[in-house]
């Protein structure tokens, strides 16, 4: 494993074993270094640590074993953001944290009534959009209901985003093949709102009829040189312990 040597504050601690527990490198039951092995490792004090293994426990990535120390938890309620994602994949070429998976990869044409995606798409209210949804779940439960909203110029360099079922490679790949154009994203922006009976069902969620059930949303928005080209929306399961970004 590579440490940081000097300098490491207690959130960088943190960072290193989520990415580490998130890449699956540490699985379920992997005891993390003892508090002494972190302490030399990455040149901090004893409270820091502490503060970081507090840390990863408040997210539910770790808990205390006793004579075991810190382990890795078995079943840990967080999900992570699309960028998180992109950065996994990136790093190790795996779609997927450990025990998380993908369901109901349903793609369709749609106009464009929410605002709020026609303005960070850079097109005009009700435009028709290709619009990609997946349900990821951790553990089999689910936990995130995602859409891409993808403006027409990349439909048009990339049609099979039309295809029904999980698309590999990752689009955004084939696209910059095929452009020759790079894609960056902007940083997330997170929100809440109330969820949609849809998104209730696909997040499994038990609700009264009337019941006004809020949840957390969060937005990235993909460009290339010609401007926008895709909104990420991703609408959170209620009840997760926490939601994990990029280390």
């Amino acid at each position: 494993m590579a440490f940081k040597a000097n300098g490491a504050g207690y959130a960088d601690v943190a960072a290193h074993f989520r990415t580490l527990i998130q890449d699956g490198e540490l699985t379920p039951g992997d005891a993390l270094p003892s508090v002494q092995e972190i302490r030399e490792r990455f040149n901090v004090s004893a409270k820091t640590v502490s503060r970081a293994l507090a840390v990863l426990k408040s997210e539910g990535l770790a808990t205390g074993r006793g004579s075991l120390g810190t382990v890795v938890s078995s079943r840990p309620r967080v999900a992570s953001t699309g960028a998180a994602r992109l950065d996994r994949l990136s790093r190790t070429g795996k779609p997927y944290a450990a025990g998380e998976s993908s369901t109901d990869h349903v793609a369709l044409l749609r106009s464009c009534g929410d605002p709020d995606i026609a303005e960070q798409l850079g097109i005009d209210l009700h435009d028709e959009i290709a619009i990609r949804r997946r349900v990821f779940l951790q553990d089999g439960r689910p936990t995130v209901v995602a859409l891409s909203c993808l403006h027409p110029r990349a439909l048009a360099a990339v049609p099979e985003l039309m295809q029904q079922g999980q698309l590999k490679p990752f689009w955004q790949t084939t696209y910059t093949e095929r452009t020759g154009r790079t894609v960056t994203r902007s940083p997330e922006r997170r929100g809440a709102r109330l969820a949609s009976d849809d998104e209730l069902q696909a997040l499994q969620v038990q609700a009264p009829p009337t019941a006004a059930v809020p949840v957390l949303v969060l937005h990235t928005t993909f460009h290339d040189e010609e401007g926008p080209l895709e909104v990420w929306e991703d609408v959170y399961a209620p009840g997760l312990w926490q939601v994990s970004g990029s280390a």
